[in-house]
C-alpha cells in the first residue's frame, strides 16, 4: 500500500487536524479472518438476540449525537445541526430495520397438495461494506443494519474523507456486538480494492458511478454478490401551470442542500418557456439569500465542499457552461479572503446538454436551468442521461403530472414534493445509479440466500 496515512482536513480551514493510519494488507486479511471466524455464532443467535443488541447501538447513536456531529462538521463541513440531526436518525434507521426484520427474516411454508416447502432466508457470510463522505452516519447505517440483523458479520470501510466519523460508528457498533461481527479497515482506493477482491462473500458499496463499475467488475470474478447505491444527475421538470414559488424553494433547496453533495440533489432543471423567467428571478432571489460560512455558525444555510478537487470539479463545469454560452446570473466563484474549500451558491441558465454541467454529476451548490418548448421535451431531456435515481414534477395538474412521472426514467420521482415516500419503501435507482435496494424488507433480503427445505405431510 503505497499510502500510509490519511490527513483528515477540515474543509472550512484547509488545515489537517488528524492523521489516521491506513490498514495495511495484512490488516485487512486479519479483519476478513476475524469477521469469518465470528459469522457462525452470529448467526446462531435468535433475530430477537440480535436485534436487542442492535437497540443498545441505537441508544448510543443518540447519547452520543453531539459527539459525533461535531467530528462530522470538522471532517466535511456539513452544518452542526444537520450532522447532530443526521446522527439522532440513526437510531430511527436501525429501529426501523429490527421492525422489518420480523417479516424479512420469517420462515416462509408454501403447500401444495401434500408437499410443504420451508423458505428459509439466511445469511451470505462476510459483507464489505464501503460507505461515502456526504451523508457518513446515516449512509453506513443504511447497510450495516440490514447485514447484520440478517446474521453475517462485516467488515467496515469508511470514506477516507470522514475516518474519525467512520471510527466513532466502528466504536459503537463493537462496543454492543460480540467481538468479530463489525471490523474495520482504513484508506482510500488501495484499501477498498484488497478488501474487495479479499475472502469476502459480499459487497455493499455507495458512491460513485465509476467506482461502483469497477466493483461490478471485482466481484463478478468470483461471483461475489453486490449492492449498488450509485451516482445521480436528478431532474426537475417545472410546467407552465406549476406553483411557480413553491417549485423555485425546492429548486434552490433541493440544489444547494449539504453544499449540494447530495446523490438525489437537484441537478437540472427543464422549465417551460411561459414560466421561465417568472421562476428564474424567484430562484436568483433564494440563491442570493442562501448563506454560506462555517457549520457551526447557525445562521448559514451551507457549509464548505469537501475537498479543494471536489470544488475545483464543480467551477470546471460552471466555467465550461460559461465559455459555451450559458448565462451566470450569480455565484460561480470562490469567496475572497476565505479559507477552506468555500464556493458561492451558483445559479447558471441558458443551458443545454452540449455543456458538461447537464450531463456529469456536479455535486455542488449550483442551480442549473434549461428552457424547453413542451412537456415531451421535458421528459425526452429529463430520460437523456445514464442515471436514473430521483426526479421530479412541478404542475397543478395532479393527473398530468402523474402521467409525466410514469414516463421518466428513475427509480424514485416525486409529483409536486421530493422523492420522500411512504415508510418501508426501498431507495432504488436505475439505469447506471444503482444494482439492488436500500431500506425495506427487499433490502434486508438483499443480504440473505433463499433455502428450500420440502418435505411430504
Amino acid at each position: 500500500m503505497k499510502l500510509k496515512y490519511i490527513n483528515d482536513i477540515n474543509p472550512a480551514t484547509g488545515k489537517i487536524f488528524a492523521k489516521i493510519k491506513c490498514s495495511t494488507e495484512k490488516d485487512i486479511d486479519k479483519a476478513v479472518d476475524k469477521a469469518r471466524k465470528a459469522q457462525k455464532k452470529w448467526a446462531a443467535l435468535t433475530l430477537a438476540q440480535r436485534s436487542k443488541m442492535l437497540e443498545a447501538c441505537a441508544k448510543d447513536f443518540v447519547k452520543q449525537k453531539e459527539k459525533i456531529g461535531r467530528i462530522i462538521t470538522d471532517e466535511m463541513g456539513k452544518l452542526y445541526k444537520s450532522a447532530v440531526g443526521e446522527t439522532h436518525a440513526v437510531a430511527y434507521g436501525i429501529r426501523e430495520t429490527i421492525e422489518q426484520a420480523k417479516n424479512a427474516l420469517a420462515i416462509e411454508n408454501l403447500k401444495e397438495e401434500n408437499l410443504v416447502t420451508e423458505l428459509h432466508r439466511t445469511p451470505i457470510g462476510v459483507c464489505a461494506i464501503i460507505t461515502p463522505w456526504n451523508f457518513p452516519v446515516s449512509m453506513p447505517e443504511s447497510l450495516l443494519s440490514p447485514a447484520l440483523i440478517a446474521g453475517n458479520t462485516v467488515v467496515f470501510k469508511p470514506s477516507e474523507m470522514v475516518p474519525l466519523t467512520g471510527k466513532a460508528i466502528f466504536d459503537i457498533f463493537n462496543k454492543h456486538l460480540p467481538p468479530g461481527v463489525i471490523n474495520l479497515v482504513q484508506g482510500a482506493d488501495e484499501v477498498g480494492s484488497y478488501l474487495i477482491h479479499s475472502n469476502i462473500d459480499m459487497i455493499a458499496f455507495v458512491g460513485s458511478q465509476a467506482v461502483g463499475k469497477i466493483i461490478m467488475k471485482a466481484a463478478g470474478d468470483k461471483l461475489k454478490r453486490i449492492v449498488l447505491e450509485l451516482g445521480g444527475k436528478d431532474p426537475m421538470i417545472v410546467l407552465n401551470d406549476a406553483d411557480l414559488e413553491k417549485a423555485a424553494n425546492f429548486a434552490v433547496n433541493g440544489s444547494l442542500r449539504n453544499t449540494g453533495q447530495v446523490c438525489v440533489s437537484v441537478e437540472r432543471i427543464y422549465v417551460q418557456e411561459k414560466a421561465a423567467d417568472k421562476f428564474t428571478t424567484l430562484v436568483a432571489n433564494g440563491v442570493k439569500n442562501f448563506k454560506y460560512g462555517s457549520g457551526y455558525d447557525e445562521t448559514v444555510h451551507m457549509g464548505p465542499l469537501v475537498s479543494k478537487r471536489q470544488r475545483d470539479n464543480v467551477l470546471s463545469q460552471v466555467k465550461d457552461a460559461v465559455k459555451k454560452g450559458a448565462r451566470l446570473i450569480t455565484g460561480g466563484g470562490i469567496p475572497k479572503n476565505n479559507k477552506g474549500y468555500f464556493m458561492e451558491p451558483t445559479l447558471i441558465t441558458n443551458l443545454s446538454h452540449k455543456h458538461r454541467i447537464m450531463n456529469e454529476e456536479t455535486f455542488g451548490p449550483v442551480v442549473a436551468i434549461q428552457k424547453v418548448k413542451t412537456e415531451d421535451e421535458a421528459v425526452k431531456l429529463a430520460n437523456d442521461s445514464p442515471f436514473g435515481l430521483g426526479a421530479t414534477v412541478w404542475t397543478k395538474n395532479k393527473k398530468k403530472g402523474l402521467n409525466i412521472a410514469r414516463k421518466i426514467e428513475s427509480g424514485m420521482i416525486g409529483v409536486n414534493q421530493g422523492i420522500g415516500a411512504v415508510s418501508g419503501t426501498p431507495w432504488v435507482g436505475i439505469k447506471q445509479s444503482g444494482y439492488g435496494y436500500i431500506g425495506s424488507i427487499d433490502g434486508i433480503r438483499q443480504f440473505t440466500v433463499p433455502r428450500k427445505i420440502s418435505y411430504k405431510k
